[in-house]
């Protein structure tokens, strides 16, 4: 077991003069420790276990730091973690503010896409609405995107009705040159999104989708990842015939 294995498990077990001991001994060190990859399982630690007052130093050197952060591969951890643990006002503000100045490059880093993703998941109503908010207007190019498409595909799971009806609109604009849901759908990343849309939709937008796609199935059958979207469809046709073929009984019993 190795020296950072041993202080997260005594951080979980001391008690808080302890806790507030040895976490003292981090200070002029956090940053060493976020990026190392043993020292930031014992900064996610510190932040799980121990109350806010006590870590604030900690917390405090993230300010002005949390793209840089966000988008390192133990630093997105330990972001995330903040974002849970740490709900002292100014502290989600400042982290929100610097996300948010950011949401479009985070969302296609490697890692910084997690941090997004966390915030659509697991954040305020009004944070996931701003972080939509960054994005529309670009939702297309997003969802061509390998590590973006992700967070499209979060943004349709948690947003609010009125916000999936907003991106889904803009994936079913049509211009002279292409149709972006065509596209999507031939996409190695987009076809995810657009098979996220048939599963977030509700009724009405699914038929008025169905029937764009199917206008395509001939056409897809011939892309790889336009297969994906004819096994979708096939499956929702087959699903609602059925439906309807087993109402009838039902209405009669």
């Amino acid at each position: 077991m190795s020296c950072d294995d041993i202080c997260v498990q005594a951080i979980e077990v001391v008690d808080l003069a302890q806790q507030t001991k040895m976490v003292a001994e981090l200070d002029g060190h956090i940053m060493r420790c976020v990026r190392d990859q043993n020292g930031n399982h014992v900064i996610q630690k510190c932040i799980e276990c121990i109350p806010q007052d006590v870590i604030q130093f900690i917390v405090s050197t993230f300010y002005g730091q949390v793209v840089l952060l966000s988008t390192h591969p133990y630093g997105c951890r330990v972001i995330q973690r903040v974002l849970e643990h740490c709900d002292d006002p100014t502290t989600q503000q400042i982290m929100m503010d610097e996300i948010l100045q950011s949401v479009c490059l985070l969302a296609q880093d490697q890692y910084g896409n997690y941090v997004v993703q966390h915030v659509l998941e697991h954040g305020k109503p009004h944070e996931r609405t701003a972080i939509i908010d960054k994005l529309i207007g670009q939702i297309v190019q997003m969802s061509q995107q390998k590590f973006a498409s992700n967070v499209i595909e979060k943004c349709l799971a948690f947003g609010n009705p009125v916000e999936r009806q907003i991106l889904i609109g803009e994936m079913l604009e049509s211009t002279t040159e292409s149709e972006p849901l065509e596209v999507m759908m031939k996409d190695q990343f987009a076809n995810y999104v657009v098979q996220k849309v048939l599963e977030t939709c509700d009724d009405q937008q699914r038929e008025m989708i169905l029937t764009r796609i199917k206008a395509h199935l001939n056409t897809l059958k011939k892309y790889t990842y336009g297969k994906h979207i004819v096994a979708r469809v096939e499956k929702l046709v087959a699903a609602g015939e059925k439906r309807q073929g087993l109402q009838p009984a039902c209405t009669a019993a």
